[in-house]
């Protein structure tokens, strides 16, 4: 069995898969100093009741943008399932080419969500991921990274918003419970135009790239609100929660996982 840890700005999501199916997925809000001891307590109870005890982890993967917090999840590997994680970075093999300036500075979870909308989807396609931050990828039909666009996530919007505008509320993410875009008060006004606002703002950066690249692609989305915004907008063509975890697994295939030898010290980082 693999452990699948995919460690973002905003939750940490535990998985296990299998060699044939996700067996369990989990998450946890991401604190980067919270301890591999404070992991293994919540982890372990939830591997508990789906059946699964830490002698069945058999490797792990770790894809994280938060490199403070990488130390208590490789701990967590270490320590309480005796695995030497991988860990996903540019210098993997990926099985394509990343045409990026700099490709070191690229977030894995971006060539994450690459890897896995080529082996799963296939030909041209643009990966919106609804994240801390909400980016475009762009992966061409060889399944080569291309590049995207980076914007702010909605959630972050919001806040900056309530924050920088004294008699803003802060308001929740949500669709409008009508479809009318004037809204009729202060609350219904800001949820227009956060929930339309980003509609036109997916629309309108995915047919640019199409232009600029030429040719149609498939759309996909991912991520936390990518449910949500599938309802304002038809320009998806699959919305897939497990991307990211699903380029973890790939990865990890890909790959040699390393292994723990009794010469390394459990608690350094290295």
């Amino acid at each position: 069995m693999l452990l699948v840890i995919d460690a973002g700005n905003t939750n940490v999501v535990f998985a296990v898969y299998d060699g044939a199916k996700w067996l369990g997925t989990w998450r946890i809000t991401m604190q980067a100093q919270r301890t591999s001891d404070e992991y293994a307590v919540w982890l372990l109870a939830l591997l508990k009741m789906q059946g699964i005890s830490a002698n069945d982890i058999e490797g792990a993967v770790i894809g994280t943008v938060v490199p403070a917090a990488l130390y208590h999840l490789r701990t967590l590997c270490r320590q309480w399932f005796a695995v030497e994680p991988l860990l996903a970075s540019a210098r993997l093999d990926w099985g394509f080419a990343i045409k990026m300036d700099n490709p070191d500075e690229v977030g894995v979870d971006r060539l994450l969500n690459g890897l896995a909308s080529h082996h799963l989807y296939g030909g041209r396609l643009t990966v919106i991921d609804f994240g801390t931050a909400t980016t475009f990828d762009v992966v061409d039909a060889e399944g080569n990274y291309c590049g995207g666009v980076i914007a702010p996530g909605i959630n972050l919007s919001v806040e900056a918003l309530h924050q920088a505008a004294a008699r803003l509320p802060r308001i929740g993410v949500g669709r409008p419970v009508v479809d009318s875009v004037i809204g009729r008060n202060t609350v219904t006004a800001m949820r227009s135009g956060v929930f339309w606002g980003y509609v036109g703002l997916i629309e309108g950066i995915v047919e640019r790239i199409r232009k600029e690249v030429g040719q149609d692609m498939k759309v996909l989305a991912t991520g936390g609100l990518a449910p949500l915004f599938s309802e304002g907008t038809t320009v998806f063509d699959h919305v897939d929660s497990m991307l990211t975890l699903n380029g973890l697994r790939i990865l990890a295939g890909r790959n040699p996982l390393p292994r723990l030898t009794p010469e390394k010290d459990l608690l350094t980082e290295g």
